[in-house]
C-alpha cells in the first residue's frame, strides 16, 4: 500500500526546461542588442555548451560566455543580460497545469508528501515558494553532493516520512536518476512522461504518466 508519494521538481512539477529556453532567448537577445558583435543563435549556442559543461544551474554563466567571447565582462552586456532573464523567469515560473489540484488530492487520500531534487537548495525552495506549493511538502529535500541515482537523497526523504521504502512511490522525468534511484531502494516508480524531452525512452518504471493527474488513477 502506497502511503507517501515523492516528486522530482524540475520537468515534473514544473516546466524548468520550457522556462530555461525562453530565459535563454531573452538574454541572448539582449546581448546582441547592446552590442555584442555576435547573433542571438551564436550567443544562444554558446550558452548551451557551457550549460552542458557546468550544469543547467551553473549561475556563472553568462559572465564565462562574456570572458570567453570578448576577452572581459562588459557589465552593461552582463546587465542586460541577466535583467532580461530575470523578467522572463519570473513571469514564466508556474506549475504544469494540474499540479496543484493533484497535490490536494494527494493530500485528500491521506498520503505525505515530498520532493527529492538535484536543485540547489535556495533554488528548490524559491521555487516552490514562487509556485505557492510548499505547504503541500512534508519533506524537501535537495540532493546537494549526494545526486540521484545516489540512495541517499531517497533515504533521507524516507526516514522523514517515516515511511519503507516499498510504501513510497517516486514520480520523476528522468529515467537514469529519479527511476534508477528509487529502484535501487525498493521503491515504487512513476515515470513523468509529459516532462521527458529527448524523445522515446523505456523508463523501466512500475508505472507511466502523459499528465500529472494521472497520478491519481495509480494511487
Amino acid at each position: 500500500m502506497i502511503k507517501a508519494v515523492l516528486f522530482d521538481l524540475d520537468n515534473t512539477l514544473i516546466d524548468f526546461m520550457k522556462m530555461k529556453k525562453m530565459c535563454i532567448e531573452a538574454a541572448s537577445s539582449a546581448m546582441a542588442d547592446s552590442g555584442l558583435k555576435m547573433s542571438k543563435e551564436e550567443i544562444e549556442k554558446e550558452l548551451y555548451k557551457i550549460y552542458d559543461k557546468y550544469g543547467i544551474e551553473y549561475e556563472k554563466v553568462f559572465q564565462k560566455f562574456l570572458k570567453k567571447a570578448e576577452g572581459k565582462v562588459d557589465y552593461k552586456i552582463l546587465a542586460s543580460a541577466i535583467i532580461a532573464y530575470r523578467k522572463v523567469k519570473a513571469s514564466f515560473l508556474e506549475p504544469y497545469p494540474g499540479v496543484e489540484k493533484t497535490l490536494l488530492k494527494l493530500r485528500e487520500k491521506g498520503l505525505k508528501l515530498g520532493i527529492v531534487t538535484d536543485a540547489p537548495k535556495l533554488n528548490a525552495w524559491m521555487r516552490l515558494e514562487s509556485l505557492g506549493i510548499t505547504d503541500f511538502f512534508d519533506v524537501v529535500i535537495c540532493s546537494g553532493k549526494n545526486k540521484k541515482p545516489n540512495s541517499l537523497p531517497f533515504r533521507k526523504a524516507l526516514k522523514s516520512l517515516n515511511v519503507e521504502a516499498e510504501e513510497a512511490l517516486m514520480v520523476g522525468d528522468w529515467p537514469e536518476r529519479d527511476i534508477r534511484g528509487a529502484q535501487k531502494i525498493g521503491m515504487k516508480t512513476c515515470f513523468a512522461k509529459y516532462g521527458y524531452t529527448k524523445g522515446n525512452v523505456k523508463s523501466g518504471a512500475d508505472h507511466e504518466i502523459e499528465k500529472v493527474e494521472d497520478l491519481l488513477k495509480i494511487v
